[in-house]
C-alpha cells in the first residue's frame, strides 16, 4: 500500500510537470503521512543527504567549470580540435566531439560542455551549411563524454551514495578509457552522418597555427592534470582539489589569458550558486525519497525480482541497464544516482561487479538519459543554443543513440576498460 502511494504520487507529480526536487519531496511527505511517520524525518533526511563532506566538492567544481567557460578556455580547445579534425568530411562534427571531450576533462559537466562548445561551434556549423538538427545532436551527444572524465561531480555523488566509500580517485581514473571509447563511438557516427549528408571538408590551417593553438590552450588544459594528479599523489583530497581548481582557473583566466574580469567573475559566481542550490535541493529531496524506499524494503524486493528472472551476470547486467535507461528518461541524473545506487550496488557486488566499474556503467546510462525526453536536459540546452525545436532534433538523433548504446555495451561487458588504470596506479603505488 505505502509503496504504491509513494510511486504513484511521484508519477502523477511528474505528469503534472512538478520540478523533480519538489516531486520527490511531495511523494516522500505523502508516504510518511500514510505510514504515520513524523514529517520532521523528511527534514532530517534532507539535511543528512547534503551534509556529506565529499559533496562540498560539487559547488567548487561547478564554479571552476563556469569560470573556464567565461575565461575563454573552451574557445582555445575548439581551435585545437578544428586544426586537428577540420580536414575530414563534415569536420566540424568531429571538431565538436574532440572539443567536448577535451573540455569535459576540465569541466566534468555535460551541460557546461554543451553550453560552452555549442555556443562556439553551432553558429559556425550553420554558416558552413550544416543542418541545425545535426549541430544539436552531435553537440548534445558529445557533451555526454564529459560525465565520464575527471572531474565529474556525478562520480562524487555516486561515491557518497554507495555507502561503502568508493574511492573518488579510482572513479576518476576508471572513467578515462570509457570516456575515450564513448567519444570514438560518437565521432564515428558524426562522420558517417556527415558523409551521408555531403557536408564539406575544411582546409588545414597549417602546423604553425595548430601549434600556436595548442600552446595557448596548455595552461587551461593543465587544470585536469593538476586535479587528478593531486588526488592520486595524495597531495590533496578530492574536496580540496575542487577548491584548487577554482584558484588555478582564476589565475589562468585573470593573469595568463587576461579574459576573466570582475564582471565575468561575478556572473560565474552567481550562476554557480544557482546551479549548486538546485543540485543540493535535488540531492536532499532524493535522499528523503531513498529513505522511504529503504523503510519499505524496496531494494530487497527489486533485488529478488531481478535475481528471480536470472542469476547469470550477463543477463543481470542487461536487466539493470534497461532499468536505468528507462528511469533515466523520467528523472534527472543526481536523484537517480542517489536513489538507485543503494538498491543496485549490492546486487552488482553479489554477481562480482566491482563498485568502481558499476559507477561508470551507471553514469554512462544516466548520460544517455540526459538526451532522452521528457527530461533530456542536455538535449534541451543544445536545442536552445541551436535555436531548434527538440522535436526536430529527436527525429534524427537515433544514430547517436546507437553510438552511445554501443559504448554502453562495451563498457558494461569489458570491465578491464574501467579497471585497468586504477589497478595500474595501485600497483605503481
Amino acid at each position: 500500500m505505502e509503496i504504491t502511494v509513494l510511486l504513484v504520487s511521484l508519477t502523477i507529480l511528474f505528469i503534472l510537470g512538478v520540478p523533480v526536487a519538489f516531486a520527490l519531496l511531495g511523494s516522500s511527505i505523502l508516504c510518511f503521512l500514510v505510514m504515520d511517520i513524523p514529517l520532521v524525518v523528511v527534514v532530517q533526511r534532507m539535511a543528512a543527504g547534503v551534509s556529506t563532506f565529499s559533496l562540498m566538492a560539487i559547488p567548487f567544481f561547478v564554479f571552476a567549470g563556469d569560470l573556464m567557460y567565461r575565461a575563454g578556455i573552451a574557445k582555445r580547445i575548439v581551435q585545437i580540435a578544428e586544426a586537428a579534425f577540420g580536414r575530414a568530411r563534415g569536420g566540424l562534427g568531429l571538431v565538436t566531439v574532440g572539443a567536448s571531450t577535451v573540455f569535459g576533462s576540465v569541466s566534468g559537466s555535460a551541460i557546461a560542455s554543451a553550453s560552452a562548445i555549442g555556443s562556439t561551434l553551432m553558429p559556425l556549423m550553420k554558416d558552413k551549411g550544416y543542418h541545425a538538427d545535426y549541430a544539436v545532436n552531435v553537440t548534445a551527444s558529445a557533451a555526454i563524454v564529459g560525465l565520464l572524465l575527471p572531474p565529474s561531480h556525478n562520480m562524487i555523488i555516486y561515491s557518497a551514495s554507495s555507502g561503502i566509500g568508493v574511492p573518488i580517485g579510482d572513479l576518476f581514473l576508471a572513467g578515462i578509457v570509457p570516456g575515450v571509447v564513448t567519444a570514438i563511438s560518437v565521432g564515428v557516427v558524426a562522420w558517417l552522418v556527415a558523409v551521408k549528408r555531403g557536408y564539406p571538408r575544411h582546409d588545414f590551417p597549417g602546423w604553425r597555427p595548430f601549434l600556436h593553438a595548442l600552446i595557448t590552450a596548455i595552461p587551461g588544459l593543465l587544470a585536469a592534470i593538476i586535479i587528478v594528479g593531486g588526488i592520486l599523489s595524495g597531495v590533496f583530497t578530492p574536496t580540496e582539489s575542487s577548491s584548487i581548481a577554482v584558484i588555478y582557473t582564476i589565475i589562468v583566466g585573470a593573469l595568463v589569458y587576461r579574459t576573466l574580469g570582475w564582471t565575468r567573475f561575478k556572473e560565474a559566481a552567481a550562476q554557480s550558486v544557482r546551479v549548486t542550490a538546485m543540485v543540493l535541493l535535488i540531492i536532499g529531496a532524493a535522499t528523503s525519497f531513498s529513505y522511504a524506499l529503504a523503510i519499505l524494503e524496496a531494494p530487497t524486493q527489486l533485488a529478488n525480482m531481478i535475481t528471480a528472472i536470472s542469476s547469470d551476470p550477463i543477463a543481470v547486467l542487461m536487466i539493470v541497464n534497461i532499468i536505468l535507461l528507462i528511469l533515466g528518461t523520467f528523472m534527472d541524473m543526481a536523484p537517480l544516482i542517489i536513489i538507485m545506487t543503494p538498491i543496485l550496488l549490492p546486487i552488482m557486488m553479489k554477481i562480482g561487479v566491482d563498485p568502481v566499474h558499476f559507477g561508470i556503467i551507471m553514469i554512462l546510462n544516466q548520460g544517455i538519459g540526459l538526451l532522452t525526453p521528457p527530461v533530456g536536459s542536455v538535449l534541451f540546452v543544445a536545442s536552445a543554443i541551436g535555436k531548434t525545436k527538440m522535436e526536430t532534433a529527436m527525429k534524427t538523433i537515433w544514430p547517436f543513440y546507437g553510438a552511445l548504446t554501443v559504448a554502453l555495451i562495451i563498457v558494461t561487458y569489458f570491465p578491464a576498460l574501467s579497471m585497468t588504470l586504477p589497478a595500474l596506479m595501485k600497483g605503481g603505488g
